[in-house]
């Protein structure tokens, strides 16, 4: 999971030195985040099909191998075109990820410790956030961001030697199942809407909170790169935390209040504008909420999922998410690119409040549902 979206950290946390060196634009700059989710969002569909036929030690060994071969574009690029084309390449990681391990964790975890196993393995996510924005970022200060990346794609690749040597072998495919629908219905049409307007603003935070802190800020790259490794850290603990809270019966209330908590985040980052530290405390509220609420959104599609479908449904929920991620970043790259940044942050209040709308709007009437229905 981790490595999954380790790319598009990472272009968030150099984003300061790939604008200087690559003339790329906060517009552009936000542009790769669309592209990446956003052939995430259209691949998800059909790569949870996949794993669901294949397995999650297929789907994890080609999902490590492509973000090797994404990091080495990266490490390679000579403008933004080659950086687009990299993006676009980790999709497919991004569209594997969240399918193949949640397949993993059905098929070796026991079902009550599933929640929690289910929001250490999402808060691999913020690992990966994490390694971006602080150890990383650090490397580039000695070595280059070239050569961080490069230490980055190295490292994908010695972790898919591990895993196709050591994970366990994945089943025969299923034979004469029913093919899976391509669209969201049901609960999890809900939590792919909620999903998308929670990916809208985390995208937002993750791709420009480092260049924030640089230009409006006054820091330097490296404690900027820091703020993404804050949120990472916090994105950690909340994840666990709250998948671990996250029972059936409780867990259906948990994203409207996650996004709600959110916006008091997104709200904290615009008062930054006029008060620098607040910043900090922001990224640590982004991640204990919003980002968590991501996490949550997974143990309910495990819980509610029919026999054979969960990589389908992951897939699906998780394709609201990353359109979301698409969506999020040139909205708010146009009013960086002029300045605006108390404006973006109040733009991601409101994508993280409709967000909350969404989520609590299915919760009732879920809760109403199951009232009705007889014993």
């Amino acid at each position: 999971m981790g490595f999954s979206m380790l790319q598009l950290f990472l272009l968030g946390a150099l984003g300061p030195r790939l604008v200087d060196e690559l003339e790329v634009s906060a517009t552009l700059l936000g542009l790769t985040t669309t592209v990446g989710f956003g052939t995430a969002a259209v691949l998800s569909p059909v790569s949870g099909r996949l794993v669901d036929r294949t397995g999650p030690r297929r789907a994890l060994v080609a999902l490590l191998l492509v973000t090797t071969a994404a990091l080495a574009l990266i490490a390679v690029a000579p403008g933004a075109g080659v950086l687009l084309v990299a993006v676009a390449l980790g999709g497919l990681p991004q569209a594997l990820a969240n399918p193949a391990t949640n397949k993993a964790v059905l098929a070796a975890v026991a079902p009550a410790r599933r929640g929690a196993v289910t929001g250490m393995k999402q808060s691999g996510v913020q690992l990966g956030a994490f390694a971006a924005g602080l150890p990383l970022t650090a490397l580039a200060a000695d070595i280059g961001w070239r050569g961080a990346v490069w230490a980055a794609a190295a490292a994908a690749a010695a972790v898919a030697l591990w895993a196709a040597r050591s994970l366990p072998a994945d089943p025969p495919p299923p034979a004469g199942a029913p093919a899976a629908p391509l669209l969201p219905r049901g609960h999890v049409a809900w939590l792919a809407a909620f999903s998308l307007l929670l990916g809208a603003g985390i995208a937002s935070v993750n791709t420009y909170l480092a260049l924030f802190g640089v230009r409006e800020l006054g820091m330097g790259p490296t404690p900027a790169g820091a703020l993404v490794a804050v949120l990472g850290v916090a994105g950690i603990a909340g994840r666990v935390g709250w998948s671990r809270t996250a029972r059936p019966g409780r867990a259906e209330w948990l994203p409207g209040g996650l996004a709600a908590g959110a916006v008091g985040a997104a709200l904290l980052l615009a008062a930054a504008v006029y008060a620098a530290p607040l910043a900090w405390a922001a990224a640590v509220g982004v991640g204990v909420f919003a980002v968590s609420g991501n996490a949550v959104s997974m143990v309910l599609v495990m819980q509610r999922a029919v026999a054979g479908r969960a990589g389908q449904d992951s897939a699906l929920v998780a394709a609201g998410f990353f359109a979301g991620f698409a969506v999020g970043p040139p909205l708010f790259g146009l009013l960086a690119e002029a300045g605006r940044y108390g404006a973006g942050w109040l733009l991601v209040a409101a994508e993280f409040a409709a967000a909350a709308a969404v989520a609590i709007a299915w919760a009732v009437r879920d809760h109403r549902r199951t009232a009705e229905t007889p014993a």
